[in-house]
C-alpha cells in the first residue's frame, strides 16, 4: 500500500475542489490549477479528500502516491502559495527586473534577459554588502521550481569557490584547491 497515497487530504477553507471527468480543478484565493488523472477515485466528504486506487497492479499503485502529492501541492499553492530563493555569488552578479523581464548580470560578456511566465511574481533584492537574491513566487509548484531551475542553469555554483546562483539555504559541496 502506498502511505502516501492513503493519507487524506485537509481542504482549507476559501478552497473548492471539482472533479469532472478525470480532471480535477482546485480554486482559491491566489489562482486556480486543474490537473488529469487516472488510475485513482477521488472522494470529497466534509472538509477531507481521500484517493483510492482502481487496483493493486504497479501502475495505479505508483499513481495512488503521485496523485495524492500533486493534488496536495495545489490546495496548498492556491491558498499558501510557493516562494523559491536563489542567491548570486560571485563578484559583480547582478540581478534586477522591470515587470516580468529578469536581468542577471553572470560574468558572461553580456546581460542575459529572461521573460518570466505571468504567473509567477518575481522580485529582486539588493543589499550593499550581501549577495543579490531573486525571490520567485506563485501558485504553481511545478512552475517555480522550473523557473528556478532554468535561472540556477545559466550558473551553476562551481565546487572551487562556489562561485554561481544557488538556492539560499544550498550546501554545495567545496573542494580543495591545487596543493602547492
Amino acid at each position: 500500500m502506498s502511505r502516501i497515497g492513503k493519507n487524506p487530504i485537509s481542504i482549507p477553507e476559501g478552497v473548492t475542489v471539482d472533479v469532472n471527468d478525470n480532471v480535477i480543478t482546485v480554486k482559491g484565493k491566489l489562482g486556480e490549477l486543474t490537473q488529469d488523472y487516472t488510475g485513482v477515485d477521488i472522494k470529497i466528504e466534509d472538509a477531507t479528500l481521500t484517493l483510492e486506487r482502481h487496483s493493486e497492479k504497479k501502475e495505479h499503485k505508483s499513481k495512488h502516491g503521485l496523485y495524492r502529492a500533486l493534488i496536495a501541492n495545489m490546495i496548498e499553492g492556491v491558498s499558501k502559495g510557493f516562494t523559491k530563493e536563489l542567491e548570486l555569488v560571485g563578484v559583480g552578479y547582478r540581478a534586477s527586473n522591470q515587470g516580468q523581464k529578469l536581468d542577471l548580470a553572470l560574468g558572461f560578456s553580456h546581460n542575459i534577459i529572461m521573460d518570466i511566465a505571468p504567473e509567477v511574481k518575481i522580485e529582486t533584492v539588493s543589499e550593499k554588502g550581501k549577495n543579490p537574491i531573486v525571490k520567485l513566487t506563485s501558485h504553481d509548484k511545478q512552475l517555480v521550481g522550473q523557473v528556478a531551475a532554468k535561472i540556477r542553469g545559466f550558473r551553476k555554483p562551481e565546487p572551487y569557490k562556489g562561485k554561481g546562483v544557488k538556492f539560499v539555504g544550498e550546501e554545495i559541496r567545496r573542494k580543495a584547491g591545487k596543493s602547492a
